[in-house]
C-alpha cells in the first residue's frame, strides 16, 4: 500500500515522502497513529501543492536574504559605549546591542543570535562584523563603536 508520511517514521522516511508499506502495517499501526495518510488522488496533489508552497517560500526567503544583505554591505551601525584611557572599554559591545543600534538607525530587524562576533569588541573605532542571514547566506556590517 502507498502512503504519504505526515511525520519521520524510523525505518520508513521521512516527513512527506511517498512509500510503499505493507497493508497490515499500513492499517495497523501508520493510519491510526495519524503517521500517514493513503496516497490517494487528492492526497499526492495536496501533497504537490504542499511542496511548490515550500518551494516558493523558500526562494522568498533567499531573495530577502539577498537583499539585507547588499543593504548590510553599505551600512554604518554606530554604537555608543563608555571608554577609559587608550581606547579601551568598560565592557563589551554585545550582539544585541548591535541589533538594537540597527533597528532604531536604520529600521532593520535582525535577530541577536544572527550576530557572530569572533572576539568581543572592547575598543573604539569601526570593526567588521559577521551577520548569518541564513539560507548560507551572510553578510558583513561596519560597527563604528564610539565614546558615550
Amino acid at each position: 500500500m502507498k502512503v504519504i508520511l505526515l511525520e519521520d517514521v524510523k525505518g520508513q522516511g521521512k516527513k512527506g515522502e511517498l512509500v510503499n508499506v505493507s497493508d497490515g502495517h499500513a492499517r495497523n499501526f501508520l493510519l491510526p497513529r495519524k503517521l500517514a495518510v493513503e496516497a490517494t488522488a487528492g492526497n499526492l496533489k495536496t501533497l504537490k501543492e504542499q511542496e511548490q508552497k515550500k518551494k516558493r517560500k523558500l526562494e522568498k526567503d533567499i531573495a530577502d536574504a539577498k537583499s539585507i544583505q547588499g543593504k548590510l554591505e553599505t551600512l554604518t551601525v554606530k554604537v555608543t559605549a563608555k571608554a577609559g584611557s587608550g581606547g579601551r572599554l568598560f565592557g563589551a559591545v554585545t550582539g544585541s546591542e548591535i541589533v538594537e543600534a540597527l533597528r532604531k538607525q536604520y529600521d532593520i530587524t535582525i535577530e541577536k543570535n544572527k550576530i557572530v562576533l569572533s572576539d568581543p569588541i572592547k575598543t573604539l573605532g569601526t570593526h567588521e562584523v559577521k551577520v548569518k542571514l541564513g539560507n548560507e547566506l551572510s553578510g558583513m556590517i561596519n560597527v563604528e563603536v564610539i565614546e558615550a
